[in-house]
């Protein structure tokens, strides 16, 4: 048995897991933790029990005793995830370990957290490990069984231990061998196997392969010093890396496989920045998600990313931030835009770019094969010679809300808003309020419009040029469901 086989079984056995490390932590030393505050963490890990010394040696990174560990330090030793010093041993690299909601997927090696106020300053080859951006990601991934995918920069291999569980095969790929060297360590400490990893920019390395499922957390970062950190920048001027990935990700990708990303965009002066993502969407010829979560102006994207680095309040931080400024401001930028971008290939080429800033059901992978396919059905209903064979069925978890004065005969406005998913809401007209109360996937559209434009005393071809106006959109935003075309 290798040492990473036997540090395994002792990690299981003092459980190490991310629930096993959240009950010993408590919400108010968790909270800190997140916080990248360690102090409450370390008052209510000293009891000396085996987690309580993992949690201490490799999440929050301070030296052990030797015999807090026993029959378990050899092996840390023997597999190079610690050394000893003296009596103590201390940690070589930084060890958490993963789950997908309550399933444990395995540890995630990653190079020593850097935390603010430590005075120690990132390599260039850092290798960070999960976070919220590889978690968003994870969650994103549509759900299913696949036969092939590719984790375009893997980092420390965080996305591979997420889909090993459902992947026949896995091909993980990043610039950087020492990453490439700790996503080895990660799966060999997980029991994944069947992960081939490679070296190489972008695509560079499958350039004759297609894969069923391709997922990339890029090194996004827009930045004046294009290559400073590895994990981040990508030597690519502004949002060109993300471009490059949307467009070449197609000849990739098998028919109907998935591409999906995290990226970042710019928002120029004079250009919409649904024109400029929209133009790379067209270009790669695929159905296509756009979605923008969040938009950071100049001065706000370059604080994050330098407290990301840890360089707040070093003497480079002036410098750096003006830099960043400026090469903004030689550029027109007035914003960064942060999302994501999903690729299905094949299909109608349908493209959607959107803004989504309210909080959606989690996880997106869940349902959004049912989005994609939701805008490629509203996009063919105008295209329909004949409505009355059309069956439409409103979505689950559709509420009707109603504003007016208290004993009015009609309401004022009506809406329709969706209480899971996106968390969509629409206004809507007294017709398509009245679909949603009747349109149950039995009956086509033809006889409920009649029977609608009867009860509500209206001309049924007003009624019909209606519903043909709107239901298109209220189909591409998941309100109705098409059950069958006729």
């Amino acid at each position: 048995m290798t040492p990473l086989n036997r540090v395994r079984g002792g990690f299981h056995e003092a459980g190490y897991t991310v629930q096993g490390v959240r009950e010993l932590l408590g919400p108010v030393a968790g909270g800190a933790l997140a916080r990248d505050e360690i102090v409450p963490a370390l008052r209510v890990t000293g009891g000396g029990s085996p987690l309580e010394a993992l949690t201490r040696l490799f999440w929050l990174q301070v030296p052990v005793p030797d015999e807090a560990l026993p029959g378990l330090a050899d092996h840390l030793v023997a597999a190079g995830l610690a050394a000893r010093s003296g009596r103590e041993l201390r940690a070589m690299v930084h060890i958490e370990p993963l789950e997908s909601g309550s399933a444990h997927l395995g540890f995630v090696v990653s190079d020593p957290k850097v935390r603010p106020g430590s005075g120690m300053v990132l390599a260039p080859d850092h290798v960070v490990g999960g976070g919220g951006a590889s978690a968003n990601l994870a969650g994103l991934v549509v759900h299913g069984p696949v036969d092939s995918v590719l984790d375009l920069g893997t980092g420390s291999g965080v996305q591979a231990l997420h889909l090993a569980g459902r992947a026949a095969r896995i091909c993980a790929t990043d610039v950087n061998p020492r990453a490439l060297e700790l996503a080895r360590v990660s799966l060999a400490l997980s029991g994944v196997e069947q992960v081939e990893l490679l070296e190489g920019s972008l695509f560079e390395p499958v350039r004759d392969r297609t894969f069923d499922l391709i997922v990339a957390n890029p090194p996004f970062v827009i930045s004046p010093d294009t290559a400073r950190f590895s994990y981040r920048e990508s030597g690519l001027p502004g949002d060109e890396v993300c471009r490059r990935l949307v467009v070449e990700a197609p000849r990739h990708l098998g028919d109907g496989g998935w591409c999906q990303l995290l990226a970042n965009w710019l928002h120029v002066e004079g250009e919409p920045w649904q024109e400029r993502v929209g133009r790379w969407a067209d270009e790669a010829g695929c159905d296509a998600w756009v979605v923008q979560r969040d938009v950071q102006d100049p001065a706000e994207y370059a604080e994050l990313w330098l407290r990301d680095s840890c360089e707040v309040g070093t003497p480079e931080y002036q410098r750096r931030y003006d830099a960043w400024l400026e090469s903004f401001e030689r550029s027109k930028v007035e914003g960064v835009g942060f999302g994501w971008i999903t690729l299905r290939k094949g299909g109608s080429r349908t493209v959607r770019i959107e803004e989504l800033r309210q909080a959606v059901e989690q996880p997106v992978g869940a349902y959004a094969a049912d989005v994609v396919g939701g805008f490629a059905d509203g996009a063919e209903l105008p295209w329909r010679l004949d409505w009355s064979d059309v069956i439409l069925k409103t979505a689950d978890g559709v509420v009707q809300e109603q504003t007016g004065p208290p004993g009015a005969e009609d309401p004022e406005r009506i809406v329709l808003r969706q209480t899971g998913r996106l968390r969509r809401a629409a206004g809507v007209g007294t017709v398509e309020a009245a679909l949603a109360g009747v349109c149950d996937g039995t009956l086509p559209l033809g006889p409920l419009l009649a029977a609608i434009a009867q009860l509500l005393d209206l001309p049924l071809s007003d009624v019909e040029a209606h519903a043909q106006a709107v239901l298109p959109e209220l189909v591409a935003d998941g309100f109705f469901e098409i059950s069958d075309f006729g």
